[in-house]
């Protein structure tokens, strides 16, 4: 197992390095460039070519890549010229936001994809099997924002069972650790904090949730009508093994590797910002600010947020990686 992380761990390298000179091109090939975001339309070109002496800009490629590299390794991503605060602390504080969401939108799209992926593959030709397929054919349908919305419209505007806005309700002064505020709460045992903070997560991880647990159910299902066809089921069935040991110890687990793919993808993508989703219900995450950050052509802000967000995805895909070798050992040595 060791072996198979450091293996992991070094193709990492070349992938990172790759990612930082893609980035790295892309934003020196954004119109205007950053003399633009920080003088706006109106400057001089004395005004413009003092900032690009002051940024470096007009030192050769090479030296500006290498000045580039070594700010993202330090963690020096420079100052916000929107909201004139350092990158690192803006991404303190909005990305823990995101991972509450997308581990909420996980929690419900893994833990009703699954099950009931599974049970549709066992009941092929039943309702319930064409009730799974129908709602996952909907639930990719239907796009997330509009989706939101009506969450928020019913859920939160009609009945009122649901905060429509915010990670938590700002008049209950609760103690800031880690700015997860979930957990924030149970380490200080301020378990209303917390319950409000989990509250505030329901309808956008709801929303959130919609594709990939659509794409849980169908990928589950199509992934164990394969299994229970292969002969060892078959066998394993005619031994006389009860059902219980049949679905986990032969259907699930041969089951699960194309499903763990599809979880560490959609995971992925969640992490990297839910910009609808969070500018519906006005969450405090790094999609929202980032496209913000787009239209105002900050570019240290899209800089640092874009290699670091790529960062987590590589990591999230390791993460992936070892899962197969848990479910099938037989990936260690390939």
């Amino acid at each position: 197992m060791f072996r198979f992380i450091v293996r992991r761990l070094l193709q990492l390298i070349p992938t990172l390095f790759g990612l930082s000179v893609l980035l790295f091109i892309w934003l020196r090939r954004l119109p205007g460039g950053p003399e633009t975001a920080i003088l706006g339309e109106r400057g001089t070109p004395e005004t413009r070519a003092a900032i690009r002496r002051n940024l470096g800009l007009d030192e050769p490629i090479m030296v500006q890549y290498a000045r580039f590299l070594r700010r993202m390794i330090r963690l020096d991503l420079g100052t916000s010229t929107g909201t004139k605060r350092a990158v690192t602390t803006e991404f303190v504080e909005r990305f823990p936001g995101t991972v509450e969401l997308t581990v909420m939108a996980l929690i419900l799209a893994v833990g009703i994809g699954i099950p009931l992926g599974y049970l549709a593959a066992r009941r092929r030709g039943r309702f319930l099997d064409h009730a799974s397929v129908g709602g996952s054919l909907v639930g990719i349908c239907i796009p997330v924002f509009f989706l939101a919305y009506v969450l928020k419209a019913i859920f939160a505007e009609n009945l009122g069972w649901f905060p429509s806005s915010g990670r938590q309700d700002p008049t209950i002064g609760a103690t800031r650790v880690t700015n997860f505020f979930v957990l924030d709460g149970i380490m200080t045992r301020e378990w209303d904090a917390a319950a409000d903070a989990l509250w505030h997560l329901v309808l956008p991880g709801v929303a959130l949730a919609s594709i990939p647990l659509a794409i849980i159910v169908r990928i589950t299902r199509a992934s164990v009508l394969e299994v229970l066809n292969e002969d060892f089921v078959r066998t394993a069935e005619a031994k006389g093994l009860t059902e219980r040991t049949v679905r986990r110890r032969h259907v699930l687990r041969n089951a699960m590797l194309p499903v763990a793919t599809s979880i560490g993808l959609q995971a992925g993508l969640l992490l990297s910002g839910a910009v609808l989703t969070e500018t519906v219900f006005a969450f405090s995450g790094i999609g929202a600010f980032v496209a913000e950050s787009i239209s105002q052509r900050d570019y240290p802000v899209l800089m640092g947020f874009i290699m670091i967000i790529a960062v987590v995805y590589v990591l999230v895909n390791l993460l992936v990686d070892l899962s197969y070798s848990v479910i099938d050992p037989r990936v260690r040595v390939r």
